[in-house]
């Protein structure tokens, strides 16, 4: 199925979402270099990675659901698509956490709650890759809205 939301005949979400993929992650990065360091600027630089990439996954996110919307109810695109959005939804909201947290002293939770957004959004990054890789869905139409799962080869209706 293609996509709602495009510009020049491309998907914008899969364009936009570079850049909390990016950028979040790498606030987490820089906490670890701070936690190595013990060098404050590392964590300034955390901060506005951490504000740009929530401010970016929103943006990415208004068009992830309206791609959201365009998916076949009962379809196996429907609710991995779901489950990708539940996901970073939650995702987001950790980072959110942990960037509220940083306007005091730093404390081990916000580290703690961007690790664990981080590993949150490698599997939210998976399902997404699941949508378009495997289901095709905002690549083209007659996209395989029921394909099996990438990790069994299978589709779910087969498995035990």
């Amino acid at each position: 199925m293609r996509t709602r939301a495009t510009f020049f005949g491309h998907p914008i979400h899969q364009m936009l979402i570079v850049f909390p993929m990016g950028l979040l992650p790498t606030s987490f990065a820089f906490d670890v270099v701070y936690m190595i360091t013990d060098r404050a600027q590392w964590l300034d630089i955390s901060f506005w990675l951490l504000l740009a990439g929530i401010i970016s996954g929103l943006i990415a996110a208004v068009f992830g659901f309206i791609d959201w919307t365009g998916i076949p109810k009962g379809t196996r695109a429907r609710s991995v698509g779901t489950a990708h959005a539940i996901g970073n939804v939650l995702m987001l909201s950790l980072f959110a956490a942990s960037l509220y947290l940083r306007m005091e002293a730093p404390t081990y939770w916000q580290f703690l709650l961007s690790g664990l957004a981080v590993a949150l959004g490698v599997v939210t990054g998976w399902l997404g890759g699941e949508l378009v890789d495997r289901l095709g869905v905002g690549v083209e139409e007659g996209a395989h809205l029921n394909a099996p799962n990438s990790l069994t080869g299978r589709p779910a209706s087969e498995r035990s």
